[in-house]
C-alpha cells in the first residue's frame, strides 16, 4: 500500500511539473507534445487546464508524497 502512495505522490509531482513547464512554454508558443491537446478548446480553456494540472498535481504530492515516518514524528 505504501508503494502505491509513493507512486501517487511522484505522479502528482510530475503533473505539477508538466503544468508549470507547459505554462512557461506556452508564453513562447511552444508546448509539451504530451499536452498538445490542451489548446484545442481555445487559449482560455488551455490556461484553466494548465492551472488544474498544477493544483491537482500539487494536492496529490502534498497528500501522498510525504513519508509516513515524517507524519508520525
Amino acid at each position: 500500500m505504501e508503494d502505491i502512495k509513493s507512486k501517487l505522490g511522484q505522479g502528482g509531482l510530475l503533473l505539477a511539473a508538466m503544468g508549470i513547464i507547459s505554462m512557461l512554454l506556452s508564453i513562447f508558443n511552444y508546448n509539451i507534445r504530451l499536452l498538445a491537446w490542451i489548446d484545442i478548446w481555445g487559449s482560455g480553456m488551455g490556461w484553466i487546464i494548465r492551472i488544474l494540472l498544477i493544483v491537482i498535481g500539487g494536492a496529490l504530492f502534498y497528500i501522498y508524497g510525504r513519508d509516513t515516518e515524517e507524519i508520525e514524528n
